[in-house]
């Protein structure tokens, strides 16, 4: 097949981009009105894109270009959409959930270059999964919950078998969608981010939150300040303030760090900021005022950035604040130039640079022509963040056909691959992965499967790691989950499933 992975069409949400002849200013104009207007909260009804596949770039002072890459990506990746029908009937359906447009652009576009080039790899050198080709479809969702639901309903009965899975990147699309796709029997991956308590399989059996949740996130940033002060006990007294994005996203964190506060005796002052994040001078006067001993931030896009840059209006040091992962990689510390010198952030496990899947990468999809990101962003943070969730789905999808047979797979089905899904060291070097992960292991009462983390920091050029590895204490978080899963539970009127019979 000429294509990379079969991809039909690439949903938008904001009209479409032609793939033959110039841009006009006015249509220019609408786009960039359109994304201001993102920029300010607007929700708008998501629209079917009819070009077969649409990357939307982000300098809007420069559509021509924006255009050039467009056209390309069509080439890349629409080739194989006039396929015969029974080739189709071969074909693994996964959707992808992005956003390439909007105030959370500069963050979800490495992403969603990573997950795109790691299921073109699958394809280029593989020939998909065990003889089953990838048939990728990507919908635009800004980052909006009801943008993310439109797509979910959009796809999830598309390809021969319906979607596999959902990767949402969104917290608060992630909560939209959890009854929905327990009835629609569809599992939906939240690679460090979405439900903490979906830990619980045996009540969340189609949430998998991999890799961490925000209460392991929190609790392993408090491992690291407690170990910058001289222990848990210097922590007493210590004043820790919470800068959060006010959503779904940022106020998960809350109860664990409220359980921490609580057990270490530091006080803890939670500072919401409104989406998208760009005025936070009421915040950081607050902070310079309270005078925190460290800062947590649960920022994303622009947001990061800001606070940066705020911190360093008031004089707040950098090497005080500590990031979440979604607040630790290239494009939140870039904006603040000098500034972010000093800045720290959790790793979710991986960090910058390449590893031997990287090589494959490049001569399998970028020496082809193919790959979707400029070719010095592959190996940065987010990229690589994507490269990781990609080839989890691909792992849990193969695991899944030793079971139901070398073919298209259902989302129940895949369910049980996810579940099920062991990668040691060995398979993680056979994958071509190691150094960029430790060993998971899924299981129906552990759907996070790996709860470990370090703590990198920005020193003006790059990332440096500074801390060994740290394991979130499940004496802390695990209460939590039983507790608020049970909770769920009983308003949903659900019976949690026995986990000594699961297999």
């Amino acid at each position: 097949m000429p294509g990379s992975y079969r991809l039909a069409r690439r949903s938008s949400d904001f009209g479409r981009f032609p793939t033959e002849g110039a841009v006009n200013a006015k249509e220019a104009g609408d786009r960039n009105a359109e994304r201001r207007s993102l920029a300010e909260g607007a929700r708008k009804p998501a629209k079917q894109n009819k070009t077969r596949y649409r990357k939307t770039g982000l300098n809007e002072e420069d559509v021509d270009m924006v255009r050039n890459k467009l056209i390309l990506a069509a080439a890349i990746l629409s080739g194989a959409a006039l396929a015969a029908p029974a080739a189709a009937q071969n074909e693994q359906f996964i959707p992808i959930l992005s956003y390439r447009t909007g105030a959370y652009a500069v963050n979800g576009v490495p992403y969603a270059n990573g997950v795109a080039d790691y299921y073109n790899l699958i394809n280029e050198r593989d020939g998909g999964i065990n003889g089953v080709k990838l048939l990728v479809e990507e919908c635009e969702t800004a980052y909006a919950t009801d943008k993310g639901v439109e797509c979910y309903e959009r796809l999830k009965g598309k390809g021969p078998t319906g979607a596999a899975f959902f990767n949402p990147l969104s917290t608060g699309i992630t909560f939209a969608l959890t009854e929905k796709t327990t009835t629609d029997k569809i599992p939906i991956i939240t690679m460090g981010y979405g439900r903490a308590d979906s830990k619980n399989g045996a009540v969340f059996a189609y949430n998998f939150p991999l890799l961490g949740t925000y209460w392991s996130a929190a609790d392993i940033a408090i491992q690291h300040i407690a170990k910058e002060v001289g222990g848990f006990d210097k922590l007493k007294g210590k004043k820790i303030s919470f800068v959060y994005h006010d959503s779904p996203y940022g106020k998960e964190s809350i109860p664990a760090l409220q359980v921490l506060a609580q057990k270490h005796g530091f006080e803890f002052t939670p500072i919401p900021v409104t989406h998208p994040g760009v005025e936070q001078k009421s915040q950081w006067l607050a902070i310079r005022q309270n005078r925190p001993d460290y800062v947590l931030l649960w920022g994303w896009g622009v947001m990061n950035g800001t606070a940066i840059k705020e911190a360093a209006a008031v004089a707040y040091p950098r090497d005080r604040m500590i990031g979440v992962w979604w607040s630790g990689a290239e494009p939140d510390v870039t904006p603040a130039g000098d500034q972010a010198a000093g800045y720290k952030a959790l790793m979710l496990q991986h960090g910058a640079g390449k590893f031997p899947v990287h090589a494959d990468v490049e001569k399998y999809v970028y020496a082809k022509g193919k790959g979707l990101s400029e070719p010095g962003k592959v190996g940065e943070i987010l990229y690589n963040r994507g490269l990781v969730n990609a080839m989890l789905g691909v792992e849990a999808i193969r695991k899944a056909q030793e079971k139901f047979g070398k073919k298209p797979l259902t989302g129940e089905q895949v369910r049980w691959g996810l579940e099920n899904l062991n990668l040691s060291e060995a398979r993680l070097k056979e994958l071509g992965f190691e150094g960029m992960l430790k060993p998971i292991k899924i299981s129906c009462s552990d759907h996070e499967g790996a709860r470990v983390g370090r703590v990198q920091q920005w020193d003006g050029k790059g990332w440096k790691v500074i801390s060994d590895w740290y394991t979130a204490n499940q004496s802390i978080t695990e209460p939590l989950v039983d507790d608020v899963s049970a909770k769920y539970a009983a308003e949903k009127k659900i019976q949690p499933r026995d986990c000594s019979k699961e297999s």
